[in-house]
């Protein structure tokens, strides 16, 4: 069975494209909402600093104020060992760290080199599994990034491997900003898979280019079995410039759907929770899927 992460990115999308805070209630209201779809997993937030993320600032907040579902788990983005720390006491019991396959972007989006940020997250990771919580790694701009071009695939899978190696249970390969065509994508997940177990692979598709769902599709045939999404294709990113939002979770849902792959998710309910975000956010949706049910 593929499995669907329900990546809520409001966090990007926000500090990327607009000056204005989503209140906390409806932070938590969507969540509450999309913890009822059957996605088995929804990242609640990010803990990093407010200077830079000022919409992430009531971070301790929504994790202690969403309802959490029997069968569904909440991680959470942790950039180094002070935001594990207070994710932890928030209630997190599970977290993610988030590295890149260019030297420019994590200088720009985390403020350290690869290499200081490999260091980072094995302080995160060792606490973490004295703790028994689990870890999740990211990869960005593991496709194309804004600043160096084209990324060598050999470089995506040097740092997925140290994130394995040091202990994250899964490594999410991201497109930040959407350029992946499935030759690309192709080529980057054979050099990944020969560091780090298929098992331990997922995908992060953002559709700049309209890609996404083709570059998933690869994945899909290549035996990835753990697709990140975003409800309405919301997100962004502060550091890559014209990047829209991760693919739509009801696209990817629907695609799945005609597949005659059983996802366990409800995908009018999620439809409905893009429905009550994109109202908050006085925006239309990025969802074809949604674009075309509500139109009927």
């Amino acid at each position: 069975m593929f499995l669907t992460h329900g990546i809520v990115l409001y966090r990007n999308d926000i500090s990327s494209h607009s000056q204005a805070i989503l209140p906390t209630d409806v932070k938590i209201e969507l969540i509450d909402q999309l913890s009822q779809t059957g996605l088995s997993v929804i990242e609640v937030t990010s803990f990093v600093s407010s200077k830079w993320v000022p919409q992430m600032a009531d971070h301790t907040e929504v994790m202690k104020g969403i309802k959490r579902h029997p069968g569904v788990r909440y991680p959470v983005l942790t950039p180094n060992l002070h935001g594990f720390h207070s994710a932890v006491a928030a209630g997190a019991t599970e977290v993610s760290v988030f590295g890149a396959a260019s030297e420019t972007f994590s200088k720009i989006n985390i403020n350290c080199t690869i290499e200081e940020s490999l260091d980072r997250f094995e302080s995160v990771v060792k606490s973490a599994r004295n703790m028994d919580i689990p870890v999740r790694g990211y990869v960005s701009c593991a496709l194309g990034c804004p600043y160096e071009g084209t990324i060598p695939p050999a470089k995506v899978a040097e740092v997925s491997k140290r994130l394995y190696s040091m202990g994250c249970y899964e490594v999410s390969l991201g497109d930040t900003i959407g350029v992946g065509t499935p030759g690309s994508m192709k080529r980057m997940l054979e050099s990944v898979m020969m560091e780090v177990p298929l098992s331990a692979v997922a995908v992060h598709c953002h559709d700049t280019y309209g890609q996404a769902l083709a570059n998933i599709l690869t994945a899909l045939q290549m035996g990835v079995h753990v697709v990140d999404s975003s409800v309405s294709g919301l997100g962004g990113c502060p550091y890559a410039k014209g990047a829209t939002g991760n693919v739509a979770t009801e696209d990817v849902i629907y695609m799945l759907n005609g597949m005659g792959i059983n996802t366990g998710v409800d995908l009018y309910k999620v439809m409905e929770a893009g429905n009550f975000i994109c109202r908050a956010l006085n925006k239309k949706t990025n969802s074809k899927v949604a674009q075309a049910s509500f139109s009927n």
